[in-house]
């Protein structure tokens, strides 16, 4: 009888215990504020994630995740910096790791952004300030092995998508900007010089936004620059502008009269670097342009983002005329 006895006060217990453990494994908990976040170095061991998971409030003991770590088969967890914003069950905090749902901002960077509209970009999302930003990328040491010309990191800083997380320096979002960039130029598979290449298909990239025409444009830029003619491109004096913190939304007269390399209106030839980060359909564009002879190019009055492209000045000014009578009917 007492053997029976026994048995029973051992079954009662099991099923206290499980129940309790069940209720645990599935009761939401959040001893924390609004937010909290919790960093995982790679090679912390699973009792000190326990300890610093109870400590940021996220589970309301150590036990708690190790249960719900064993009620898991043990499936390794993921290093990596963490965000918690609302009350979870422990279970939910083990699966999270398990699987590596770190925290990270989504960095969008389109083609033809420059280095300006990146740092306000994060600098608006908070990861650092733009001034930060911007100093490392007027650094262009990392680049001077495959440009030993580049005056900055301008045209190099690859459009993509970036994840970044809240510890990501300017100078390692640079690196990995960078990097992209020589993967991309490496698939490209030329042997052209990278830094006439990339200043090319920066203003590729600034002036035209339709894929079958930038080879075009490549072509007017190339025939001008073969004969000695000015490039009179508006994004490189625009750049100049930027560059020396004047720009004011539109192009004034006195951007035009400024006296920088960058200014093509003023200077002969390329600018000494690239204006903007182009993409790979503006690099593709700046190694093949199209066989053309045109010299002149103007936005159609369609509205279609389409250009007039023209081989002597009289038809350019025709273009030119129909597109500002265009925009006045508007």
């Amino acid at each position: 009888m007492k053997a029976i006895r026994a048995i029973r006060i051992f079954a009662f217990l099991a099923v206290f215990v499980g129940g309790f453990a069940v209720y645990r494994l599935g009761a939401p908990y959040q001893g924390f504020g609004k937010e909290t976040f919790v960093d995982v170095p790679y090679g912390t061991s699973t009792g000190t994630i326990a300890g610093m998971l109870a400590d940021a409030g996220v589970v309301r003991s150590r036990w708690d995740f190790l249960l719900a770590l064993l009620a898991g088969r043990g499936r390794k967890l993921q290093a990596g910096e963490y965000r918690f914003d609302r009350a979870a069950t422990p279970v939910d905090v083990y699966s999270r790791m398990a699987r590596g749902d770190v925290f990270f901002y989504d960095l969008v960077v389109p083609e033809g952004w420059n280095m300006f509209d990146i740092a306000a970009s994060a600098e608006k999302l908070d990861i650092f300030p733009a001034e930060q930003f911007l100093a490392a990328a007027r650094d262009p040491r990392s680049i001077r092995d495959l440009d030993p010309r580049a005056p900055t990191l301008e045209g190099y800083l690859f459009p993509n998508t970036y994840h970044v997380g809240r510890h990501t320096t300017p100078d390692q979002l640079c690196r990995m900007m960078t990097a992209k960039f020589r993967e991309v130029w490496r698939g490209l598979h030329t042997n052209a010089d990278v830094h006439e290449t990339v200043t090319l298909a920066s203003l590729v990239e600034k002036e035209d936004k339709l894929d079958r025409e930038r080879p075009l444009i490549a072509a007017v830029f190339a025939n001008r620059l073969r004969i000695g003619m000015k490039l009179d491109c508006d994004p490189t004096t625009i750049y100049a502008a930027l560059l020396h913190g004047g720009y004011r939304g539109a192009i004034y007269q006195s951007d035009l009269d400024r006296n920088d390399p960058y200014n093509t209106y003023r200077s002969a030839g390329l600018p000494p670097g690239p204006i903007a980060n182009p993409g790979m359909a503006s690099l593709r564009a700046a190694l093949d342009p199209a066989a053309s002879g045109a010299l002149y190019f103007v936005l159609r009055p369609d509205g279609s983002g389409a250009h007039q492209f023209s081989t002597d000045l009289a038809a350019h000014q025709q273009a030119t005329t129909k597109y500002r009578r265009g925009r006045r009917k508007k």
